[in-house]
């Protein structure tokens, strides 16, 4: 039988799957980004609450953030900017508010990166050695794989919402089927700011999530913890 052949637009998004998906080994299952503290403090107490606190990070916090920060990451690689992309990698990681949220962009980032460089290696990839921002690196990745900027910032986003939703039903506040409706919930939000965010600028970077910055510093004395942050 003749094998019919795959465009290479299908064959682009193919690595995505791998990259984002919760077995891929960047540790992101030890994280919480300040939602355990937000549980302890009955700021999440259900599905409600949950996609709205997801909601608020998305619009206001760290989702466009960091939708624009992996463009910038995508625009030098694919640019070969080298000097550009280490002023973005620098800023992605002076935006931290915390040790904790430091430690979890810089952790994953440079863990994602060590991983796709071992698994998809590219003559394109233009190194950053020490600490690098998760965003940063998931941008660097795909700009030297060819896959399309608006793909791969709505799946990174949708990816950070299933990595919220698992931590969100280890935590209890919701049970699986609940995480479930939470995601397809949020879809058309990830959408959106993944769209609105395609062609922003570092100028454009700011957050309105003031609460849940100084949860994660509330976070390091937390009694009794499941996750890093």
């Amino acid at each position: 039988m003749k094998r019919e052949a795959v465009s290479p637009e299908a064959m682009a998004i193919l690595p995505l799957f791998a990259w984002l998906s919760p077995s891929y080994p960047v540790g992101c299952y030890a994280y919480s980004h300040t939602l355990e503290w937000a549980v302890e403090t009955g700021d999440v107490t259900n599905e409600e609450t949950l996609v709205a606190w997801l909601t608020d990070q998305l619009l206001l916090g760290f989702g466009r953030n960091d939708a624009i920060l992996l463009g910038e990451a995508y625009r030098a690689v694919r640019d070969r900017d080298a000097s550009a992309l280490e002023g973005v990698n620098d800023l992605a990681l002076a935006l931290s508010p915390s040790a904790e949220l430091y430690l979890e962009t810089s952790q994953q980032g440079r863990s994602f990166l060590d991983a796709t460089i071992a698994a998809w290696p590219s003559s394109r990839l233009i190194l950053i050695e020490g600490d690098v921002a998760y965003p940063v690196a998931v941008g660097m990745a795909a700009a030297a794989h060819d896959i399309p900027l608006s793909i791969v910032s709505s799946a990174y986003l949708f990816g950070f919402v299933q990595t919220f939703v698992s931590a969100a039903i280890r935590l209890a506040p919701i049970g699986q089927t609940a995480g479930i409706r939470v995601c397809s919930a949020l879809s058309a939000t990830v959408q959106m700011v993944a769209e609105k965010t395609l062609n922003l600028s570092l100028d454009h970077i700011g957050s309105a999530m003031f609460r849940a910055d100084l949860g994660s510093f509330h976070h390091e004395n937390q009694y009794t913890r499941l996750f890093r942050s």
